[in-house]
């Protein structure tokens, strides 16, 4: 088709055939014969070349017969041979213009300007279009572009193919299906045209003689990958690169075209990743490009993406936090991300930010809401337990992370240092106000309140059933994570309570029993602290069950969280209370904090799981305390130690805290006993007014007095309401690289998508859990938390229709065959599996 054809058949006639009227404004001439051809019996066009009073009666005639009734004339197309008119002032002195606004005009805009009517009628050739149209300023002749190509169609390249457009040719040759493959490799004919087809596309001369797909394929990626990276390098390519093949400026927009959809296509973006991989290191790029900063807006290599993380870094240690942002959302769909190791630094550096900005912003805040504990403790429950996660996070990522070259340290010493410099400035005023006013707060749920409280009216109805759940170092802001959680399965209401003191486990879990705001008191015997309730002993698991056992009998049962859970007990159905003990998050972040915060997501879906056991054995509602919380010290130093006051302390709380008698002194606060809630032997508490610990080497602790130490979630769940379950069935769908079998890293990425066919399931979010399990259901691997993964939970919500990808980190010490499974996080039921073997010799 001519390209007066293509214009004639594609714009003007079908824009005039549907308006009715329309102006077409050509300064230039070049549409007047097209426009004259579009006269017949039903339509008329007025030429305003001659006479523009002539030209202007006819086009009112012309308007007025088009819109009679059973007219036979159906449009009117008005031929002005001048610039269209775009101010106001411009369109009152033409008289055309009234025509224009009420019917159709052309140009109607950019895409129907002469060069890209010209590419949307010779896709297949755009280079040569574009070349053409730089040698000739005011537009090359209608024959010029009708001579472009010579009718070339490239039969044998879609014939063997099975493609249509040129775009899809290129991506054909490039990446092949293995029906596509095997066409190519039956027949040799297609070679030469595929030569030509190059050159006409790209403006690429082929230097290989070889006439299989493998060596024209492997000089058609790299001609394709370095066209793409010196087009979008901002400055001269550098002596060692300027040899190097590529294409010329005309065929930008298809080389950048082309390489985003082998990059965004899944079943591409493999064969993308190892191409791009080979090239880098076949040009010695990172060596050659050391001395660029800028290397423009793509990543089409991996060392760009390297360059662009470290412009990151940079950001986070400069407190240029917009810079930041920038190149995070730059990348965010970057196909390096689709690399585990990628993903991790990027995370990172998404958490860092976060937490760095939260801090900062807080710090703002702080003058206004300190003036009061009553101030400051609303400030931490509405928004400053905020800064605990985002550190929470960050210090869980840093866990995860493997940094063998220290190339992310600066981010996390910047991290650290917000976060560190925050704390203390809350910790000064929170001990200001301690020392003023005490503790608990007057008005508030004293954790030694929660029980009688909340507990024994309910027990008063036999046949009530109520499960208490006694979870061990469940901070504040673990709570509203854990609440949001477990709303999605029913009602769960949260609220705050204030912790025993001192913050240890033997005080924290004796301040819940009943009785305990009266009867609870800390006795000195040797030189250890034992709490007592009333004469008895409450200072171990035993002794505290046994208080609860003697005051309800066979009402009573106690089982330890994770045996509730995977076991199958049997809880009588004489059982009203039944108590679930958990004391996973302390000990293992006793054990070794720098790599168990990712072990918290597994206390939080025992606690999920468990609420679903206990609906269905009839239980009404669940309570769920804890404690005492915690601190991350993960950035103390070797000093970061509080020198201890002078005085009699016989008992230390976890270095946070000590019990007896003696002076206050800048570094550590004083306070009477009695004032801080604590009853029995011991007459004044000494404490630091920093966070700072009273020996060095605690990345990790509880005992003291702080807001992350004291302020705990007590969470009430209903039971007896329906669960809420999705509507409709979905599926779940989870692949590894295009079907492989065999993981070759410890972080591979697992494709995920969701889809349903039912109509009433279409704006349903449906909840996943992802777990990696060997064959005898051991989990192996777990998601890396960030993106799409919730770090406190683990899991990741999608709609139907959604997709993702989520980085596994294996177990370094498991290798062999395991299956990726996708589970209900409420039941454990299995939405999918996916069957792989690790392969990490490769």
């Amino acid at each position: 088709m001519s390209i007066a054809a293509f214009i004639r058949d594609t714009v003007l006639g079908p824009r005039l055939r549907e308006i009715g009227c329309m102006v077409v404004y050509d300064p230039d001439r070049r549409y007047h014969g097209i426009c004259a051809g579009l006269e017949d019996d039903r339509t008329r066009v007025v030429d305003a070349s001659e006479s523009s009073i002539e030209s202007r009666l006819a086009a009112i005639i012309a308007l007025r017969e088009v819109g009679r009734p059973k007219s036979k004339l159906d449009a009117v197309l008005i031929y002005v041979p001048k610039r269209r008119s775009e101010t106001d002032e411009e369109k009152q002195v033409d008289p055309f213009s009234v025509y224009a606004e009420s019917g159709a005009v052309f140009p109607r805009d950019d895409g129907d300007d002469y060069l890209s009517l010209c590419l949307r009628a010779k896709p297949d050739h755009a280079t040569e279009v574009r070349r053409v149209f730089i040698g000739s300023p005011n537009g090359p002749a209608f024959s010029v572009i009708d001579a472009i190509g010579g009718g070339a169609s490239w039969p044998q390249l879609r014939s063997s193919l099975k493609v249509e457009s040129g775009r899809e040719i290129l991506a054909a040759i490039l990446v092949p299906s293995a029906t596509q493959a095997e066409a190519l490799k039956s027949t040799d004919g297609w070679v030469m045209e595929a030569r030509e087809f190059l050159q006409a596309t790209l403006g690429m001369s082929v230097k290989t003689r070889g006439k299989t797909w493998n060596a024209l394929a492997d000089e058609l990626w790299r001609f394709v990958l370095f066209s793409e990276f010196a087009f979008d390098l901002p400055v001269a390519l550098p002596d060692a690169l300027k040899g190097v093949p590529h294409a010329p400026a005309e065929a930008k927009p298809i080389i950048g075209d082309v390489c985003d959809r082998l990059r965004n296509n899944p079943n591409t973006r493999d064969a993308y990743i190892e191409r791009a991989e080979a090239i880098e290191a076949e040009l010695e790029l990172p060596g050659e490009c050391s001395l660029i900063e800028d290397l423009g807006e793509r990543d089409t290599f991996p060392f760009e993406e390297r360059t662009f993380l470290k412009a990151a870094i940079k950001g986070i240690t400069t407190n240029d936090s917009d810079s930041v942002r920038r190149v995070l959302a730059r990348h965010k769909n970057s196909v390096w991300l689709a690399k585990g190791e990628s993903q991790a630094h990027w995370e990172l550096v998404r958490a860092a930010l976060s937490l760095v900005e939260a801090c900062d912003d807080y710090e703002r805040q702080l003058p206004e809401h300190g003036r009061s504990l009553a101030n400051l403790l609303d400030f931490y429950l509405g928004s400053l337990r905020e800064a605990d996660r985002l550190q929470r996070e960050f210090e869980q990522a840093v866990g995860d992370f493997l940094d063998p070259h220290g190339l992310m340290q600066e981010v996390i010493d910047q991290a650290r240092a917000c976060y560190r410099r925050l704390a203390e400035n809350v910790q000064s005023v929170f001990v200001k106000h301690l020392e003023a006013t005490g503790w608990p707060p007057q008005g508030r749920l004293a954790n030694a309140d929660v029980f009688d409280r909340l507990l024994s009216d309910r027990l008063k109805e036999s046949g009530r059933r109520v499960a208490y759940l006694m979870v061990d170092a469940l901070r504040y802001e673990l709570g509203v994570a854990l609440e949001k959680m477990l709303s999605e399965d029913g009602p769960v209401e949260l609220q705050a309570a204030y912790a025993q003191l001192p913050t240890v486990t033997l005080v924290g879990m004796a301040s819940l029993l009943p009785g305990a705001r009266t009867e609870l008191t800390l006795g000195l015997e040797g030189d250890s602290l034992v709490p007592k309730l009333g004469d008895a002993r409450v200072g171990n698991v035993g002794q505290r069950m046994e208080v609860l056992r003697k005051r309800l009998g066979d009402r009573f049962r106690e089982v330890p969280l994770h045996e509730f859970v995977r076991g199958k007990p049997k809880i009588s159905e004489t059982v009203d209370l039944l108590v679930l003990r958990s004391t996973e998050i302390d000990s293992q972040l006793e054990s070794n904090p720098e790599t168990t915060l990712s072990l918290i997501p597994g206390t939080l879906k025992l606690i999920r799981v468990a609420l679903h056991k206990l609906r269905g054995l009839g239980f009404k509602e669940a309570v769920i305390v804890t404690d005492h919380g915690f601190f991350l010290n993960a950035h103390a130093g070797a000093g970061d130690v509080c020198i201890k006051p002078q005085g009699n302390w016989p008992i230390n709380a976890h270095d946070r805290m000590m019990l007896g008698v003696g002076n206050a002194d800048t570094h550590s606060a004083v306070i009477d006993a009695e004032k801080l809630g604590i009853r029995g032997d011991f007459a004044q508490v000494a404490l630091p007014r920093s966070m700072a610990p009273y020996r060095s080497g605690h990345l990790y602790f509880h005992g003291g007095a702080s807001v992350a130490e004291a302020v705990v979630p007590v969470l009430i769940a209903r039971l007896d309401t329906d669960e809420r379950t999705a509507v409709g069935k979905v599926t779940v769908t989870l692949s590894y690289k295009n079907g492989a079998k065999r993981i070759t890293t410890r972080l591979p990425v697992i494709d995920i998508r969701v889809q349903s066919d039912d109509m009433f399931s279409q704006n349903v979010s449906v909840e996943v859990l992802i777990e990696a399990q060997d064959a005898k259901g051991n989990v192996v691997g777990e998601p890396r938390p960030g993106g799409d993964v919730n770090p406190a939970t683990r899991t990741l919500t999608l709609m139907p229709g959604q997709s993702s990808q989520i980085v596994l980190r294996m177990d370094p010490e498991f290798e062999g065959k395991f299956s990726v499974k996708a589970l209900n996080p409420t039941t454990l039921a299995s939405f999918s599996t996916l069957a792989l073997e690790t392969d990490y010799t490769v």
